[in-house]
């Protein structure tokens, strides 16, 4: 299942950077090529926030594998949940690149955080399956899922906050987003660095 959960990652984030591409303009000079370039500036800004989405994304998943040493069929269908919200993900970030500076930004920016609150909701199902399931490895195991769960919430209601902030406000809730995800990424590093000693620490009691 992680090799495959791996494979989708990998698909999604080499999608993200199709929908880069020079402007369809005329170019007659040095001057022409750096304005093509900087119309792709948005595209290029989404394709980093959407990267660093499914960056997390894949190092939270790769954290929540370590915790569990079985499975269950809630949690297979659950962490597909998960997979389809990272495969949803290039669509509203190819709208981000195109509309963001623009004055109908609105709703790619909505879109975009109603997305990530889908994620949060996958993640509350993933984690809650195997808490339910007691699919966790050990104690320790089953506190940082515990912890998890948690966060799957915080993530539903900040997301959901940011898409309806994002009707009046859409540019600075982009920005806000970006930082968010600075901020996921530190907590699934953290993660990541428990579940990998509480892993070894198995091994070696064994």
């Amino acid at each position: 299942m992680e090799y495959f959960c791996d494979g989708v990652f990998a698909i999604a984030l080499t999608l993200l950077i199709i929908d880069i591409k020079m402007p369809a303009l005329a170019i007659g000079s040095s001057a022409d090529f750096w304005l093509a370039l900087w119309n792709i500036v948005p595209s290029v800004m989404a394709f980093t926030l959407s990267f660093i989405v499914i960056f997390i994304t894949w190092v939270n998943h790769h954290s929540t594998m370590l915790l569990v040493n079985r499975s269950s069929a809630s949690f297979i269908f659950s962490n597909g949940f998960l997979l389809f919200t990272v495969v949803l993900i290039p669509f509203p970030t190819s709208l981000l690149g195109d509309h963001l500076f623009t004055n109908h930004s609105a709703p790619a920016v909505v879109l975009y955080d109603a997305v990530l609150a889908l994620q949060g909701a996958a993640w509350i199902l993933l984690t809650g399956s195997a808490i339910t399931n007691g699919l966790t490895r050990n104690a320790a195991s089953d506190a940082t899922m515990r912890a998890n769960h948690r966060n799957g919430y915080w993530a539903v209601v900040l997301y959901s906050t940011f898409a309806l902030l994002a009707y009046w406000f859409p540019v600075s809730i982009a920005a806000i987003t970006t930082m968010a995800s600075i901020y996921w990424l530190v907590v699934g590093v953290s993660v990541l660095g428990k579940a990998r000693f509480e892993t070894s620490d198995l091994t070696r009691s064994n």
